[in-house]
């Protein structure tokens, strides 16, 4: 007598490309013309924070303070990992927890990277960026000193988008993750560390 065998277990769903870059890299708007281009759903950390939340980003740094963002953000994180099937946009500080940055693990990770010129003109250094409230230019300037090896070393590659549409880009990128395929490597396959080659 055949028994049927059970059905397998669906895979769980994963992004296609997680984007990671300071703030005024283009994480969003990049995010969005690359969905575009893939047919796939764009999701941002930090949009689906504010969402679940029902509040800005800002209120929640001004109102709990930064460890319980981080909290949050890493929670986001981890269930967009194995959720979200499309592209992931994360915040900018999101590679800096050590859990998040170990769930990248086998991912394609695509770092934005992006001068101060360029990302000063983009974000405007406005309040609601909470970690830049205060001399903006230096924030930035020191967070990225602070967090540019980490998005080096968990970035499969590198995109710089100094002085670049986001639809250019998103080109780039879909022409990498479509020559390289995807999950090619994992995080800090790029030896070069620059995507410009």
């Amino acid at each position: 007598m055949v028994t049927r065998a059970e059905p397998l277990p669906q895979a769980a769903a994963r992004p296609c490309v997680v984007l990671t870059g300071p703030p005024g890299s283009g994480k969003t708007t990049v995010g969005r013309a690359l969905a575009a281009l893939l047919g796939v759903e764009l999701r941002d950390t930090d949009d689906a924070i504010e969402a679940q939340q029902g509040r800005s980003i800002s209120d929640i740094f001004l109102d709990e303070g930064e460890p319980r963002f981080r909290e949050l953000e890493r929670a986001e994180v981890a269930s967009s990992l194995t959720s979200h099937p499309g592209v992931l946009s994360l915040g900018g500080g999101a590679v800096m927890d050590p859990v998040t940055a170990g769930g990248l693990a086998g991912h394609t990770v695509v770092f934005l990277d992006v001068g101060i010129a360029d990302a000063a003109g983009r974000v405007g250094f406005s309040q609601s960026r909470p970690l830049l409230a205060m001399n903006p230019r230096a924030q930035w300037t020191r967070m990225m000193d602070l967090r540019r090896p980490t998005y080096e070393r968990l970035a499969t590659f590198t995109v710089l988008t100094t002085g670049r549409t986001p639809q250019d880009i998103a080109a780039e990128i879909a022409r990498r993750l479509q020559t390289d395929g995807p999950d090619q490597g994992g995080p800090g396959a790029d030896e070069a560390g620059d995507g410009r080659g």
